[in-house]
């Protein structure tokens, strides 16, 4: 064969091994599609409480491309039942069903058997009370007018979609608001990084270490390459793995095998374990889920093996001792904790969380995360052009995100938690400051969220506040 024929057949059987890959990806479409609605749908309704048309039309608008197929979409949701059923032109049937205590799982023809809760006992709360049981009004005009501009529309889209913002300032609420229909207490959709703080517990009490290979039965042979994946590479989005991505929210995204994961698989760590590598570990990154549904995997093991005990090591060891009240955690058909960001929380509770980072790892004099393991979080990952640490997001380094942000107002020093539609929890050491934002936005452009704007008149109406009563 001449060198011109073997490049041709080299090009030919690419191009139809990418075609034949596309098509089979392609297959998978109306049912990732539907599992993502019927999974969000069936959450924030029977755990959230919201107006399930308003939510599906906010949650889609948020994405992309999703109004191309969602008109074909028929949700039918059953409030006796408790459950969620969506079809696309007849095909690709999702239902999530929702139970007591554990929000909503998708399930995939098993019959999902219910969890046995641990008793709901709570102990006393390690971290000072933030607020009073009233809604919090911002304490000076520059705070008003902060979150005036977070929950302001644009003339035109994309929307904000703003639902809930929450500011504190030295551990204690200075301001939040809340769109109509959510309070308070009203546990929302959150963030990913409840399962890096899971695992700093577990490594604070010596059952993990982050630069050894993770303990995953499927990867024990010391000939697989997989086996020298570590926690750090997990936290780090570095392992290799070849999952797709899960940094775009949008129609284009049902194609990553990342999603049929999420969507299709009863199992969701059984299949993250399965895939092969794309790199070698530590060798490259890029973001997706797969990696935290394999912590949670060994956040499962390492609590007992089900989702009870899952529940009742983190409340013990977190949501407790912080006073977070209204958290749910939800879990795929085998009872891992669905932690790419299924996880439900007040935007108060999502603030006592962000105070835990702020105060180093400790509440009321006790050490709840490791010793450094709070600027660990924070440090910079190699050649992660979004600005991305371990488990939280960064402004630290010299990453192309991290100058972005910091070019539109965030502070360097800030770190924080992102939802993959709007959803963030900011810690900003220098300025003492948490600042929560929930809402149904579009990932891009970066600006369309409003959070650039909400950190930084939050920080200068602080910083007034603090020139004034220096000056009294």
């Amino acid at each position: 064969m001449t060198r011109r024929k073997l490049i041709f057949a080299l090009i030919a059987s690419t191009a139809f091994g990418a075609l034949l890959l596309s098509a089979a990806r392609a297959r998978d479409v109306p049912k990732v599609a539907t599992g993502f609605v019927a999974n969000v749908v069936c959450s924030e309704t029977f755990v959230s409480g919201l107006d399930p048309k308003r939510n599906l039309a906010e949650t889609t608008e948020a994405m992309p491309g999703a109004g191309l197929i969602t008109w074909a979409m028929d949700t039918e949701i059953d409030l006796d039942r408790r459950d969620v059923t969506v079809t696309l032109l007849g095909f690709g049937r999702s239902h999530a069903v929702y139970r007591e205590g554990v929000g909503c799982t998708l399930e995939h023809g098993e019959v999902l058997a219910d969890i046995a809760l641990p008793p709901a006992r709570p102990q006393a709360a390690l971290l000072p009370e933030i607020a009073g049981p009233a809604v919090v009004a911002p304490q000076s005009p520059q705070l008003v007018a902060a979150l005036d501009r977070a929950f302001a529309e644009p003339a035109e889209p994309p929307f904000r979609r703003t639902r809930a913002v929450v500011v504190m300032k030295d551990g204690r609420v200075v301001a939040e608001r809340y769109a109509d229909g959510i309070g308070i207490d009203k546990p929302l959709l959150g963030t990913k990084s409840v399962i890096s703080a899971l695992i700093g517990v577990l490594v604070r009490d010596g059952k993990l270490a982050v630069d050894q290979p993770v303990p995953i039965a499927a990867w024990k042979n010391p000939d697989d390459p997989r086996h020298a994946i570590t926690i750090d590479q997990l936290l780090r989005h570095t392992a290799g793995l070849a999952l797709g991505s899960s940094l775009q929210a949008s129609l284009a995204s049902t194609l990553e095998p990342v999603n049929r994961m999420k969507y299709m698989e009863p199992d969701m760590a059984a299949y993250a374990e399965s895939i092969s590598l794309e790199t070698a570990p530590g060798q490259a990154w890029n973001y997706h889920d797969g990696n935290f549904i394999i912590l949670s995997h060994l956040i499962r093991d390492a609590a007992g093996g089900h989702a009870a005990d899952v529940l009742r090591f983190a409340r013990r060891e977190l949501f407790d001792p912080l006073g977070m009240r209204n958290v749910v955690m939800q879990f795929d058909a085998a009872g891992t904790p669905e932690g790419s960001g299924a996880i439900m929380a007040s935007a108060r509770d999502w603030a006592r969380f962000g105070q835990l980072y702020l105060d180093d790892g400790v509440a009321g004099g006790r050490r709840i995360l490791p010793a450094g393991w709070v600027k660990y979080s924070a440090s910079p990952t190699p050649n992660a052009w979004v600005g991305i640490g371990a488990g939280f997001w960064s402004n630290l380094g010299d990453s192309f995100g991290a100058k972005y942000r910091v070019e539109h107002g965030m502070p360097r020093d800030a770190f924080f938690a992102k939802g993959t539609i709007g959803q963030y929890v900011i810690i900003v050491p220098s300025q003492r400051l948490v600042i929560v934002r929930l809402g149904r936005s579009p990932n891009s452009p970066p600006k369309a969220d409003g959070v650039f704007d909400l950190v930084r008149d939050v920080v200068a109406a602080m910083s007034s506040n603090a020139k004034l009563a220096g000056g009294n």
